[in-house]
């Protein structure tokens, strides 16, 4: 099948075109990093050097294709931007995606969303994902859209970093002995190529975790991994976290969006609909990540 990839070389697009390369289906690769050419080509697929906000682009490199696979991959930098809407430019990615797909007339989609796109109020910086579900739905009926709805992701916990290396403590406004589900990006890597060969039909969703741990035994975990065994997670209010945030520099309106996401955690708010669809679990869990993350905390 002829695929196009968005997000690069990214966490999990470089993972989805090596399986898919190897499975033998023709995989373009959309960059908006023209030095990504080679590193691309080497893995086996083509290369597309554009942006998502070019949606004459996008439209051409869509045409023809079985199947895309579209994210919006804009660089956490932006976290830091006190310039820019974050939640409003991932919106206008995903439509431009929307008009790029009416143009060239692909008929499967999958599309990378998130835990949370159910809820319209209180999932905080998640709120896109939502909004970016409702436009895609806007689509005609006989485009097939599989929503795929991952977890948080393992790689995030290395915002944990800082506060372990100057209190040995995780920081954090929810925390505890509930469990929550996480996920590796090779494990959503792995169902969306498994998604990819199974019919389309419709409008689909699947959610993706690896998972389902505590607060206190991630500490437990990582703290084990680079040698703190006494490392420990503390919970502070949502109003401390939220003037960490501000006080480290992030954009005000994207830090009140972490604090919100964060909050609705607890009593696995955000996860309300993952428990009543929940998945079978991937392979790689939060014990493998502690190696990559040991690696990243000591470098």
């Amino acid at each position: 099948m002829k695929i196009i990839v968005t997000g690069s070389l990214g966490n999990i697009s470089k993972p989805l075109t090596e399986e898919l390369v190897s499975k033998g289906h023709d995989v373009t690769v959309i960059s908006s990093n023209p030095e990504r050419k080679s590193e691309i080509e080497k893995l086996g697929a083509k290369t597309a050097i554009g942006t998502m906000e070019d949606v004459d682009f996008l439209t051409q490199t869509f045409k023809g294709a079985d199947i895309i696979y579209a994210m919006e991959a804009i660089n956490h930098g932006v976290f830091f931007n006190h310039e820019i809407n974050f939640i409003q430019e991932n919106i206008q990615i995903g439509k431009n995606y929307k008009e790029a797909i009416e143009k060239s007339g692909v008929k499967n989609i999958i599309h990378l969303s998130s835990i949370g796109a159910h809820m319209k109020t209180g999932n905080g910086i998640l709120a896109f994902h939502y909004e970016i579900e409702k436009v895609f739905n806007e689509l005609p009926e006989d485009v097939s859209i599989k929503f795929m709805r991952p977890v948080g992701f393992y790689y995030n916990m290395f915002a944990f970093i800082p506060t372990i290396k100057s209190q040995n403590l995780i920081i954090q406004n929810y925390g505890g002995d509930e469990k929550e589900p996480w996920v590796s990006p090779k494990d959503i890597a792995s169902a969306i190529a498994e998604e990819m060969e199974k019919p389309f039909n419709g409008r689909e969703i699947r959610y993706v975790a690896s998972e389902e741990i505590s607060p206190n035994e991630i500490a437990e975990t990582l703290g084990e991994a680079i040698g703190q065994p006494d490392l420990k997670w503390l919970k502070i209010s949502d109003e401390d976290l939220l003037n960490n945030l501000i006080n480290a520099g992030m954009n005000p309106q994207t830090a009140k969006g972490f604090v919100e996401m964060n909050a609705a955690r607890k009593g696995n708010i955000l996860y309300e609909d993952y428990f009543k669809n929940r998945p079978v679990l991937g392979k790689i869990k939060v014990k493998d990540f502690a190696k990559d993350f040991a690696k990243v905390y000591f470098n």
